[in-house]
């Protein structure tokens, strides 16, 4: 029984195009943050000069701290984008899906 409502949903275009977009848009993100972390990595490595500067002048704190903090927030921003899309969009062609193949869904 649930092996023919899997493979009405495969099937289906919707369903095809609906992993597509999802792919895509995960694709984006995950180069996004990679982006971020790996040129911040780099700079450190290669420009560690960059981070080690003040904040402003006479400040005991280094740019690289609240750069290493903005990192983190856009992680968060970025996890937040996809919840949100994916609680938006990719559901509601998910459950339009269920509804043409009559499986109940929350």
């Amino acid at each position: 029984m649930y092996a023919d409502i899997y493979d009405k949903i495969k099937a289906d275009p919707e369903f095809q195009t609906l992993i597509k977009q999802k792919r895509r848009f995960s694709l984006i993100l995950t180069f996004i943050t990679l982006t971020v972390y790996f040129s911040f990595i780099l700079t450190l490595a290669y420009a560690p000069s960059v981070f080690a500067a003040p904040l402003f002048e006479g400040s005991v704190i280094s740019i690289g701290i609240p750069v290493g903090i903005g990192i983190i927030l856009i992680a968060f921003i970025l996890t937040g984008i996809y919840v949100k899309k994916a609680n938006t969009d990719f559901d509601a062609i998910l459950n339009r899906l269920k509804d043409d193949v009559g499986v109940k869904h929350d």
